[in-house]
């Protein structure tokens, strides 16, 4: 009969590989994109460093197969995504990200690895190791505290995904019972404060997952309201800004934009405002529309699916 510990490491290792392989859609579109966009790079880097640490953890315990197996795939998979990153981010991006892959995953890994094995012996070099891995692994389990926070203030779980609070909880969970099968406290402690976030954000997920709903309701109802309002103004905007101005609005709709309060242009003395079809309201409306407003008219004249339609010389001279 399998040793109860060994199978709960592998369901560990599992999990762990599961959770380590989560960015590869991130980085699937960094490379189709051939740009690092607004991701973060940090998390890898520090994840990286952690790995690899646990790795050498590993090696150094007897018995320690299992965390050198989980560990050492999470490292390879997270220099991959570092490497990734490096390519496709910025010049000062990658300035910058580079100089601490330097210090911190090359300097301070050969660092600690040189110091345990040429300064340190026997229970000290496990016992300095695994405080250092388990420091590391705690902090990176207390980085979600902020989308906690975020969560909590806007009564929403929009930037707190269920998947990685789920798998969180499941990892730090599963680890911890396999820390007590082997009596590992460096590997416990930590996971235990995994589980513990783990199951807070779960309730939290439970307490506001519906919460958003209502929100974004009264959103879109808004937005269809300020639509609905502005239809009697569309085509006033139309003949007030005139095709000239409305062929340089579409060649430059990339760099529009349009804050509350901010007038239009003026339209030139005797144009198609005149016509009796458009009010003085609704010149006034026009001058003083809110953003969802003129989007709205901009969009149902076509400005944001790249295209617009000028004002026909007929149609102004038979309003005249």
């Amino acid at each position: 009969m399998a040793n109860p510990s060994f199978l709960v490491g592998i369901l560990g290792n599992v999990i762990s590989i599961l959770v380590f392989a989560s960015p590869i859609a991130t980085f699937r579109r960094i490379v189709r994109n051939k740009s690092t966009e607004d991701f973060r790079w940090l998390p890898y880097v520090t994840t990286l460093l952690s790995t690899s640490l646990w790795t050498f953890y590993g090696l150094l315990k007897p018995h320690g197969l299992l965390v050198v197996t989980v560990n050492g795939a999470g490292a390879a998979l997270e220099a991959v995504y570092v490497t990734l990153y490096l390519i496709y981010a910025p010049r000062e991006t990658k300035a910058k990200m580079g100089k601490l892959v330097l210090a911190v995953n090359v300097g301070f890994l050969a660092a600690v690895v040189a110091v345990a094995l040429l300064a340190l012996h026997g229970g000290a070099r496990l016992f300095a190791v695994g405080l250092l891995c388990a420091a590391l692994t705690i902090g990176m389990y207390a980085a979600p505290l902020g989308s906690m926070r975020t969560v909590v203030k806007t009564r929403s779980v929009e930037y707190m995904p269920f998947s990685l609070s789920f798998f969180l909880f499941l990892n730090g969970g599963v680890w911890s019972v396999y820390s007590l099968l082997v009596k590992d406290y460096f590997i416990g402690v930590p996971n235990a404060v995994g589980f513990v976030l783990g199951t807070a954000q779960l309730v939290l997920y439970l307490a506001y997952r519906n919460k958003a709903a209502p929100a974004l309701a009264r959103k879109d109802d808004d937005e269809e309201e300020a639509a609905a309002a502005s239809g009697d103004e569309e085509e006033g905007l139309a003949h007030l800004m005139g095709p000239p101005q409305v062929e340089m609005m579409a060649q430059q709709r990339g760099r529009l934009r349009l804050h509350k309060g901010q007038s239009l242009p003026k339209p030139p003395t005797g144009g198609p405002l005149s016509s009796p079809r458009h009010g003085f309201g609704s010149i006034i409306k026009s001058l003083s529309a809110t953003p969802v407003e003129l989007h709205s008219v901009l969009y149902q004249h076509g400005l944001g699916r790249g295209r617009f339609e000028p004002v026909k010389k007929d149609d102004v001279d038979a309003n005249h």
